[in-house]
């Protein structure tokens, strides 16, 4: 298939298509801005990629994060009819659980970034409902792996403390607070295999996260890997921090299972 990509260029972007190409997809890198209305889509796919992402930025100018991540979205949708869209969204929607997350569980946005992907995915879906598109929308997890440069993630920033190329990190809490963490490979892969199976007129929900970790597991981790120390400021947590996300990623292994049986 030829797949527009927004964000190629971007971390999770970049390995995306780079698994398109291994996997015989043309990728084709959008260079418009969300912002601006999209001609017509002759792509066969779109995996939307793009849009601000910083859930502590979003509370500062929560407008600009509707306006790029719902009202963008909307952009593409309007270019597109007869395609498949495969949206990547955020475990943010989920209200805390001690429990896995499944994509049944219960969405409540803590902040104005996760709100407007939940938002994004309504649009998606009802415009698959409508017969216009085919729609997935991928939940991802805590991203990680080589590559990144993003410090404000907290692999990244702790691999960067232990080497010196940063002065330090902060820590709300306990460090105790448990979150999922998946390869940024594996994302990739997660995308070229919804998209193989996403069809017009459906929508569809996956989780997309591998191994729960607190953020004291990763210091210890990193120190244990690299034989140094991270450099940690001790701060209060912040009110209504979530303890627990964990993903159930059974539907999404099950669908790369029945693509391994097709061969």
């Amino acid at each position: 298939m030829r797949v527009l990509v927004t964000g190629a260029t971007g971390y999770v972007g970049r390995a995306v298509v780079r698994e398109l190409q291994v996997q015989g997809h043309e990728p084709v890198l959008s260079r418009q801005r969300l912002s601006e209305p999209f001609h017509s889509i002759t792509a066969d796919a779109v995996i939307h990629l793009a849009g601000a992402a910083r859930v502590r930025e979003s509370f500062e100018d929560p407008l600009s994060y509707y306006e790029t991540n719902v009202g963008g979205t909307l952009n593409l949708l309007k270019a597109l009819e007869g395609q498949r869209f495969l949206l990547a969204s955020t475990a943010g929607v989920y209200r805390p659980s001690d429990s896995p997350l499944t994509e049944e569980s219960v969405r409540e946005p803590s902040s104005p970034y996760a709100a407007t992907k939940a938002a994004a995915e309504d649009l998606v879906a009802w415009a698959a409902r409508s017969g216009r598109i085919g729609a997935t929308t991928l939940r991802l997890f805590n991203v990680a792996g080589g590559g990144d440069t993003d410090t404000s993630r907290v692999i990244t920033r702790a691999v960067a403390c232990a080497a010196g190329t940063v002065p330090g990190m902060e820590v709300y809490g306990d460090g105790m607070a448990v979150r999922d963490f998946v390869h940024v490979r594996d994302v990739a892969a997660a995308f070229v295999v919804a998209l193989e199976a996403c069809s017009v007129g459906t929508s569809s929900v996956y989780n997309v996260g591998a191994t729960s970790a607190s953020v004291r597991d990763v210091l210890d981790a990193v120190s244990e890997v690299t034989g140094r120390s991270v450099d940690v400021t001790w701060k209060p947590a912040h009110p209504g921090e979530v303890r627990f996300q964990r993903a159930d990623v059974s539907r999404l292994r099950a669908l790369a299972g029945s693509r391994v049986a097709r061969g």
